[in-house]
């Protein structure tokens, strides 16, 4: 049972925990926070949070168990407004999308990134955003990875797997160097590749007719290109290294393709959608 659980950034990754937490019925107060008192008061409304305060330090007060979920861009700035506030059997974690750079900012506000803090990121989400797009289910049969540091106390990460476990999560666990390869390539660069796409015909001259034109699997593959704008450009900074080596084995292999349709190659051309179709049925089923 959480007592009192503080939530910084009450959108649809942080209402959502909030809905679950509390249709399992294993936190007693949840308490929002955030820059908009606005965002926050809507929170209310809906029965996400019980009360919320835009005072970070404020509403972690007393709080058992704080989840950070904000753009990476403003984890930093977060962890200073929580430093020598949190109670002292309080734990901490977050959602963030590269764990590399969440740990560099705790490290850099704390001194050395405390044991009470567990990195996590849930795999998990929609391309909508806010509080009015969060539900009980999101995390229902999803992963969550955890990335705990050879630090971390053991019973704070006993609690944070408790908690997605609560949710209806899978819970996993992986170093943080690996888990932003592993996510470089299976969650940014489809961002970045969706962005770049979007971008690229909006910027065409019949743009008009091209989207007027545009099938199912135009929507279906550019879906994530409605995703919040700031929340991706955070990421791709924060994760620059490993997504700039996917992007580049990606431009390698869409170099060959481009080959095999130039030499007329129908042969490799078919083989080449036949492994991807293979693996992607595989993933599907």
């Amino acid at each position: 049972m959480i007592r009192r659980l503080c939530i910084v950034g009450v959108g649809l990754i942080g209402g959502s925990l909030a809905r679950a937490l509390r249709a399992a019925g294993v936190v007693e107060e949840i308490v929002g926070t955030s820059r908009n008192a606005a965002h926050l008061q809507r929170a209310e409304e809906l029965g996400v949070i019980d009360r919320f305060d835009t005072d970070i330090a404020a509403a972690a007060q007393g709080a058992d168990l704080v989840f950070v979920s904000v753009p990476l861009g403003a984890m930093r700035a977060v962890f200073e407004a929580l430093k020598g506030r949190l109670a002292e059997d309080a734990v901490l974690t977050d959602a963030g999308s590269a764990k590399a750079s969440v740990v560099e900012d705790a490290r850099a506000v704390f001194g050395e990134v405390p044991a009470c803090f567990v990195p996590g990121h849930p795999i998990a989400g929609t391309e909508q955003s806010g509080v009015d797009a969060s539900f009980a289910e999101l995390y229902r049969d999803r992963r969550v990875i955890l990335t705990p540091l050879d630090n971390t106390d053991a019973q704070a990460l006993a609690r944070v797997r408790a908690l997605w476990e609560s949710a209806g999560a899978v819970v996993t666990e992986m170093a943080v160097e690996h888990h932003d390869e592993v996510l470089a390539a299976t969650s940014h660069l489809p961002h970045a590749l969706a962005f770049t796409l979007v971008e690229s015909l909006a910027r065409m001259s019949d743009q008009r007719e091209i989207f007027e034109y545009a099938a199912g699997g135009f929507r279906d593959f550019t879906r994530i290109a409605s995703s919040d704008p700031v929340m991706w450009r955070d990421i791709c900074l924060a994760n620059r290294n490993a997504l700039l080596a996917m992007i580049a084995h990606f431009t390698g292999d869409l170099a060959q393709l481009a080959e095999l349709i130039n030499e007329g190659d129908g042969e490799r051309l078919l083989e080449f959608f036949e492994t991807a179709k293979r693996a992607r049925d595989a993933f599907a089923g």
